[in-house]
């Protein structure tokens, strides 16, 4: 069995703007699934959810965006109508429960991580892929499963920088996984980089959870005054049964 992770990523890795109640915090959020089943399940039921609420068509197919999806923005504007919504919703949720994946959540505070390492030695983000990369190799490593890695193109620079940050992690490894143990079980030492628009099932599905992953972090850390919005809550506990689990530990939701 071969599997993917999905790697969507919510703020910047900017550490100039840590100081930003906005731009404090980066998270990286991985949806782990097996191939063959985004093939025959994942992919033909969420391209059918969308013919349904949205009129996709395989020539110009919808993308989901959560952004758009929450504010009802072309070509959500169906969801507009609360009935139409509530049906939405309800559709989207049975299949968040159903599918078979594992989630990866990892969310750093860059601003007290800029105070305490006075010398830093990864940029944020690379130090989010390397905690996020090494709970990849021990959901593979107990499967005896191989895999790669997927994430959401930015463009341009930051592509590179996406790029970069993995081949590092190949070519040395992380202080707690040495470089051969993933090459034991990583099946390319390239990072795919695909855009949203290529219609990639898993990079969807890794938007849609990303945001509520993180806020759930936040809030239990007392960063999140707010709250979490009623259709956030519903995925936020959705995902307690998808967070990746070694043993009864939660190995998947890490903040640092």
């Amino acid at each position: 069995m071969k599997y993917r992770i999905y790697i969507d990523e919510v703020g910047n890795s900017d550490l100039e703007s840590s100081d930003n109640p906005n731009h404090r915090f980066l998270s990286l959020t991985g949806v782990i699934m097996e191939l063959g089943h985004v093939e025959q399940r994942v992919f033909p039921q969420l391209e059918a959810l969308k013919t349904k609420f949205f009129s996709s068509h395989p020539d110009e197919p919808v993308i989901l965006h959560r952004k758009e999806i929450v504010n009802h923005k072309q070509p959500f504007q169906s969801l507009r109508d609360p009935a139409v919504q509530k049906t939405f919703d309800a559709e989207l949720l049975a299949l968040l429960r159903a599918w078979d994946y594992a989630v990866v959540s990892v969310c750093i505070d860059k601003r007290n991580h800029r105070d305490v390492y006075q010398v830093w030695r990864y940029d944020p983000y690379h130090y989010c892929l390397a905690v996020l990369m090494e709970r990849y190799f021990f959901f593979l490593n107990e499967r005896g499963s191989r895999g790669d890695v997927m994430a959401e193109s930015r463009g341009g620079k930051e592509d590179l920088r996406l790029k970069a940050s993995f081949a590092k992690l190949w070519e040395d490894g992380t202080e707690y996984i040495p470089a051969e143990k993933f090459h034991a079980v990583l099946t390319s030492k390239q990072l795919k980089v695909k855009p949203k628009a290529n219609n990639v099932a898993g990079l969807q599905l890794a938007d849609l959870l990303a945001h509520p992953s993180r806020n759930e972090m936040l809030r239990d850390k007392g960063f999140l005054e707010e709250g979490l919005r009623p259709f956030g809550e519903k995925i936020v506990a959705i995902l307690q049964d998808k967070y990746y689990r070694r043993g009864t530990r939660v190995f998947g939701k890490k903040f640092i």
